[in-house]
């Protein structure tokens, strides 16, 4: 028969109020008390009930995390940062793998609401009026992670996407590129697409460089074959010496088109992606990307929730983390 709270109380001569502040507040116990708890919960293989702790402490110690796309390598490294801050705060996550779906979202958000969950990370996506009133209609805090939302309030931790896209096509233009094309993600991105699609243009008119976006940009979802089937239609349309992609996985895709057809990056193109994921720098030529800080949007976006569930002053409802270009050897100055 499984051990239950009263029974460990019980061995270890204490009251079970003794026993719960050994589990949650051990520095609140004189020692002698707690090594005698601590002894009966190893002899009686005792397992606190988690949801039972969380309906005495008003907390489960759990986050709730929807994310796009789990397989998605930048998805990986912010959730690596998630997973670390939410580990030094004895937390776990529960992660649900949304796939874009409103309809998964939404059941997903209601599913960690039974769970009572302490708060939810929302990553990447948009959030619609139909989303806020899943979130509102709940008593759960929300923190946006790689994204942000301008209508209603809610916490984010992101970067500037829209100055990401500028430095970018800066940087080609600072290494001499006058004719530079882009392959954007899609217009419906609210969060990215868009945003640096508009960095790159507002760089083009800065500089008084034409703008084609008919002519010279090319869009994809972020992924591989999309980077690899934009490529081949912008290289046959039009002549431009460098391209700007807005994420790494389709700038590989962008280069392995330009290597079947033997065109040489940097040489005969150059190439800048966005992210700095890990295959950035394994890719043939390693390649020159915006670096997003990952790592610390994940870790920065659970510190801002854990403020908002212990009731304490945000000093900023959005937070965006600076970004940097990592220059390695697609592009070339000419």
């Amino acid at each position: 028969m499984k051990a239950t709270m009263k029974d460990v109380a019980t061995l270890a001569n204490v009251s079970m109020s003794t026993v719960s502040r050994v589990l949650n507040n051990p520095e609140t116990v004189v020692p002698e008390k707690r090594e005698r708890v601590l002894a009966a919960i190893k002899t009686l293989k005792y397992h606190p009930n988690a949801l039972a702790r969380g309906l005495i402490y008003k907390r489960t110690r759990t986050y709730g995390v929807l994310i796009p796309d789990v397989s998605n390598m930048y998805s990986a490294e912010v959730l690596k940062g998630m997973e670390e801050a939410a580990n030094v705060r004895g937390m776990n996550l529960i992660i649900c793998n949304t796939d874009l779906n409103k309809d998964r979202k939404h059941a997903y958000i209601n599913v960690l609401n039974e769970k009572q969950v302490d708060g939810i990370l929302y990553m990447s996506e948009a959030v619609f009026p139909d989303d806020y009133k899943v979130m509102e209609r709940l008593a759960i805090p929300f923190v946006l992670a790689s994204t942000h939302c301008l209508e209603y309030p809610l916490p984010s931790v992101k970067v500037d996407d829209e100055q990401g896209g500028y430095d970018a096509t800066l940087f080609l233009v600072s290494k001499g590129h006058k004719e530079i094309g882009m392959i954007s993600g899609p217009t419906t991105d609210i969060i990215a697409g868009q945003s640096r699609l508009q960095g790159y243009m507002r760089c083009l008119r800065d500089h008084h460089l034409p703008v084609n976006v008919d002519k010279n940009v090319q869009f994809g979802h972020y992924r591989f074959q999309d980077g690899f089937e934009a490529m081949e239609r912008l290289y046959q349309s039009n002549n431009i010496t460098a391209v700007f992609c807005a994420s790494d996985e389709m700038a590989l895709g962008a280069i392995s088109y330009l290597h079947s057809i033997k065109v040489d990056v940097p040489n005969d193109l150059s190439v800048i992606g966005y992210d700095n994921t890990k295959v950035a720098s394994m890719s043939i030529p390693p390649l020159t990307t915006v670096a997003q800080p990952m790592y610390e949007i994940g870790y920065k976006a659970v510190e801002k929730l854990e403020d908002l569930i212990n009731g304490n002053e945000l000093k900023q409802l959005r937070t965006y983390l600076p970004h940097q270009i990592i220059e390695r050897k697609s592009v070339k100055e000419i």
